[in-house]
């Protein structure tokens, strides 16, 4: 007897913020672009605004363009199912909401010229917490310390070699956020 086959919601998380930023994009291209500064990117604006603090959070939703948004989500698919098995849904959405508000502060007080979209601050806080899967106590992971030096160490060469728009800072402050949760999540782990 055959079982049968079925598809499975296997990471809600991971998959409810997929298909988040997939509507954040669809519905800036739609607009025109019109909708993304109203609510899907962070940039120096009037505090007496509440957007302005919802943007904190949600720019990690819009993408500029639809290769943007593909290589974004290429990696949040393939990281965060596993992520979300091992540290279950809510830490998932800590990581995640840590990385929007991270970058978000961060773009808006130190680059007041410059509106942030994207996803790429969780996508290098997955690939940092990914790096800390081996994580036991008393020991630095050599993965942890490669990735952070590659994924790391291209970044900071890209921000200061090349003039694109990319931000690298938001990479940068994603990894940081990822290696910070990924060493309490795995150190409390560790005192169970």
């Amino acid at each position: 007897m055959h079982k049968r086959l079925r598809i499975t919601f296997n990471a809600p998380v991971v998959l409810s913020f997929v298909f988040l930023c997939f509507g954040a994009t669809l519905l800036g291209q739609v607009t025109g672009g019109v909708s993304d500064p109203v609510l899907f990117m962070v940039y120096r604006a009037s505090l007496r605004s509440p957007l302005t603090y919802i943007r904190f959070f949600t720019h990690v939703l819009g993408h500029v363009d639809w290769s943007h948004f593909i290589g974004n989500v290429s990696y949040l698919l393939l990281l965060g199912p596993m992520l979300e098995e091992k540290y279950g849904s809510a830490k998932i959405v800590e990581v995640i909401m840590s990385a929007a508000f991270v970058t978000g502060i961060v773009n808006f007080v130190f680059f007041p010229m410059v509106a942030l979209c994207g996803a790429s601050g969780v996508v290098f806080a997955f690939i940092l917490l990914t790096s800390f899967a081996g994580f036991r106590s008393g020991e630095i992971p050599l993965t942890f310390i490669l990735v952070a030096v590659v994924f790391i160490g291209q970044q900071v060469y890209d921000g200061i070699t090349l003039q694109d728009n990319i931000s690298n800072l938001s990479h940068i402050l994603g990894g940081v956020v990822g290696a910070v949760l990924g060493f309490r999540l795995n150190m409390r782990a560790e005192s169970f």
